[in-house]
């Protein structure tokens, strides 16, 4: 279980969050929405505990997965190594045959076995974020964040990662929250979503109680038309910007 409580996060005099209570399950998938400059990255790294934070953070035992926007691994190691150092924790003076077994068991079950043995910049954009979330997984973590995992993905690809981050969610019994900007996505993949705005969460539940043209209006200043589908969830089409809510990027910092 993931929870906070009144958290609040600041940089200097500027407060980016604002008393933040959130709920994220085992076994259950948050996705993380909001606009630019709401927060959704700083509250990902001050549950991760990479930025201080006041108010209270429940986290569960054992490690906790980050994967941020941007990889860190070097093109020039190759994909089973890239893995392996998401076990630095265990590895010792040389890789023991069990961290390489572990590695391996991870990429296959992601499906990437046979790019093992390929340096990272040989393989797609795709292929290398898919390698980032194995990396991560290889930890063993008790929970995920992820940060704007498809930002880069073309469609297939995005169906591709969020697939596999549910299905390891599940199986994996991890607690999962995800930063995403498609909110048709989010609706498709998430059991529970959470919105921010200028530092403040404003809305969370099903898919189907936050995807709202009400909230869209209010927290992306958009007119939105949002349908149910065949399964009951949200489709999303996006119509215009909401002529009583002009505004810019700089704005949108909370």
């Amino acid at each position: 279980m993931i929870e906070t409580e009144s958290l609040c996060v600041a940089y200097g005099r500027e407060r980016v969050l604002r008393g933040i209570d959130l709920r994220a399950a085992p076994g259950t998938v948050t996705a993380l929405i909001g606009p630019n400059g709401s927060g959704k990255s700083t509250l990902l790294r001050a549950i991760a505990g990479l930025v201080p934070s006041t108010g209270g953070i429940r986290r569960p035992s054992g490690r906790i997965g980050y994967l941020p926007q941007d990889g860190n691994a070097r093109a020039v190691l190759t994909v089973l190594e890239v893995v392996l150092l998401g076990r630095l924790h265990t590895l010792g003076l040389a890789v023991g045959r069990a961290d390489i077994e572990a590695a391996a068991e991870v990429l296959h079950d992601l499906g990437l076995e046979h790019l093992g043995d390929r340096h990272l910049g040989e393989i797609s954009g795709g292929q290398r974020q898919m390698v980032y979330l194995a990396q991560v997984v290889a930890a063993a973590p008790t929970a995920l964040l992820l940060d704007e995992p498809t930002s880069a993905l073309d469609l297939r690809n995005q169906m591709d990662m969020l697939d596999q981050v549910r299905r390891l969610t599940r199986a994996r019994n991890l607690a999962t929250i995800v930063a995403i900007h498609d909110l048709n996505a989010a609706a498709r993949f998430a059991d529970q979503v959470v919105a921010l705005d200028r530092g403040r969460l404003v809305a969370a539940g099903t898919p189907a109680d936050v995807l709202t043209a009400a909230l869209l209006a209010q927290v992306y200043r958009i007119e939105a038309l949002v349908v149910a589908g065949a399964d009951g969830l949200p489709s999303i089409a996006p119509l215009r910007a909401h002529p009583s809510f002009p505004r810019t990027m700089k704005e949108s910092r909370p």
